[in-house]
């Protein structure tokens, strides 16, 4: 079975607890460290979610918040589903697996556009 992993950056909400409220003030903390990252290049990491991030960045955020790394990336992991993609009626036809679509008077309910009328 597949497994459905994720995470949760949460640095904005750690610096929160520690009064630091915008990028700006974090930008001479990481300084201070031997990170020299430009006030929008923090601004980025602070607000949104990195999807690559130095171990150096983490170690010295890690150090400012006084937290591990797994107080800053909250990880989930799930068993990912079975998709299904039809069944079968009490009659033994093939519908849809989403109610109302698929019925066996309308086929598996798929229409098809001419190309000239797609909207994009």
């Amino acid at each position: 079975m597949k497994r459905k992993v994720g995470y949760t950056w949460r640095l904005r909400e750690l610096m929160a607890q520690h009064r630091i409220f915008t990028a700006t003030e974090l930008v001479p903390l990481l300084r201070e460290r031997g990170i020299d990252l430009s006030a929008s290049q923090v601004h980025r990491m602070v607000s949104g979610t990195p999807e690559r991030l130095s171990l150096q960045v983490l170690s010295a955020l890690c150090d400012i918040l006084a937290c591990t790394p797994a107080d800053l990336v909250a990880t989930t992991a799930e068993n990912a589903g079975v998709r299904k993609t039809g069944c079968v009626g009490e009659s033994g036809e093939r519908m849809s697996a989403t109610p109302g679509i698929g019925s066996p008077s309308r086929g598996l309910g798929m229409s098809v556009r001419s190309s000239s009328t797609r909207q994009w």
